[in-house]
């Protein structure tokens, strides 16, 4: 079932987004060459124990921190570790959520660390890009759901990558995952509701270099592509209002 948020619970989720927004300002500039991904995961539950609030994906069947740190063929849910260590060259998607006093804020950015090749840059660009350009055919009168999944399914593959088809985008604010489902392609198969004010939606592009292709590994949560050619991952929780959608994780 949809969960529609009234005013009142639109701004708590405004609220809980603001926050997730503002620790990427803070946590972005210092991720850099020699950090390890557990590093980068401390720094954003510090933040989080700065303001107060929790970090709901640490728990959340079992999984054990409060970000997801995919680097490189991993696509998501990569486990925060101490022994991975981010070297120039790589991409890594920072993927968290926030829980401010029962309201969840979902995002991911996508970090280029040191010199990374023009093909890398390319993607995080181009998937980025492909992450406001579904944006904007949610603001479309009458847009539903389809036309966010066909505008990054079309402009990505056009670009010649590979669009993931295991994952997809989600309704969040009262929960982590809630109805609708919002895919990055479209099928027949797929529910396509029409996108209705207090609608609170998770939009997020995964896009990998090579195949779309992925599979999970062995420690039963990271996902990674299929022909181990980089991915990049980049997400923002947005509500449709009467003056259309408003990008609640950016500030």
């Amino acid at each position: 079932m949809i969960q529609l948020k009234n005013d009142a619970e639109l701004d708590g989720v405004r609220t809980s987004c603001k926050i997730l927004a503002e620790m990427f300002e803070v946590v972005g500039p210092q991720i850099a060459e020699g950090m390890t991904t557990y590093d980068v995961d401390k720094l954003c539950e510090d933040y989080m124990k700065k303001k107060h609030v929790k970090g709901p994906c640490k728990g959340y069947y079992g999984y054990p921190n409060v970000s997801c740190t995919s680097v490189n063929e991993v696509v998501i849910h990569g486990i925060p570790s101490k022994r991975q260590i981010l070297k120039s060259g790589d991409i890594l998607s920072l993927d968290v959520c926030i829980d401010y006093n029962g309201f969840i804020s979902d995002s991911t950015h996508s970090y280029e660390i040191g010199k990374v090749s023009d093909e890398v840059h390319r993607l995080n660009v181009e998937t980025r890009k492909s992450l406001y350009l579904a944006i904007d055919a949610a603001s479309r009168s009458g847009a539903r759901i389809a036309d966010i999944s066909r505008t990054v399914y079309n402009y990505m593959t056009k670009q010649g990558y590979g669009v993931v088809r295991d994952y997809c985008g989600h309704g969040v604010g009262f929960d982590l995952h809630e109805e609708p489902e919002v895919p990055n392609y479209v099928s027949s198969l797929h529910s396509n509701p029409r996108l209705r004010k207090g609608l609170v939606i998770a939009i997020e592009p995964m896009i990998n270099m090579g195949t779309w292709k992925v599979y999970t590994g062995d420690d039963n949560w990271s996902v990674f592509t299929r022909d181990g050619k980089p991915s990049c991952h980049w997400e923002h929780t947005v509500a449709i209002t009467d003056n259309g959608v408003e990008i609640l994780t950016e500030l």
